[in-house]
């Protein structure tokens, strides 16, 4: 199983976790990190085309119009965030890899389950903490 719920001790080692797993959950995490950084780059594209377009033609727009173009360029712009988010995410998770804390919870320090983490590779804290965040921050 690539990931487990060994402890994680010292630079880099786990209990229970061989250098070759280690090593596999590094390249996942880089590859989604690349693939995010790639689809961010799209999407920095696509909105600067989006925004020059609407330069050049917003002469003679109804209120229509410029509410689609609104509600277009807050979809791009909150794309963009949460691609930026998710990028940013993944580089956290190798960071943590690197430093051996990788697949315990920032919060209470367990082990985050094997399920969550094979679901969400970048995850960083348990369901439960996870909830406790989402109330506090609602």
């Amino acid at each position: 199983m690539l990931v487990n719920q060994a402890v994680i001790t010292g630079k880099g080692a786990a209990k229970g976790r061989t250098p070759e797993e280690i090593d596999q959950i590094r390249t996942i995490l880089r590859s989604r990190f690349d693939d995010l950084s790639t689809e961010y780059d799209q999407a920095v594209a696509e909105n600067q085309k989006l925004r020059l377009v609407e330069i050049g033609d917003s002469a003679g727009d109804d209120q229509a119009d410029s509410g689609s173009k609104t509600a277009e360029r807050d979809a791009a712009t909150s794309l963009l965030r949460t691609l930026l988010d998710r990028r940013t995410q993944a580089e956290h998770a190798m960071h943590r890899l690197d430093e051996g804390t990788y697949g315990n919870c920032e919060g209470c320090h367990n082990p985050i389950p094997v399920e969550r983490l094979e679901i969400f590779p970048s995850a960083t804290t348990c369901v439960h903490c996870k909830q406790n965040r989402e109330r506090r921050a609602g």
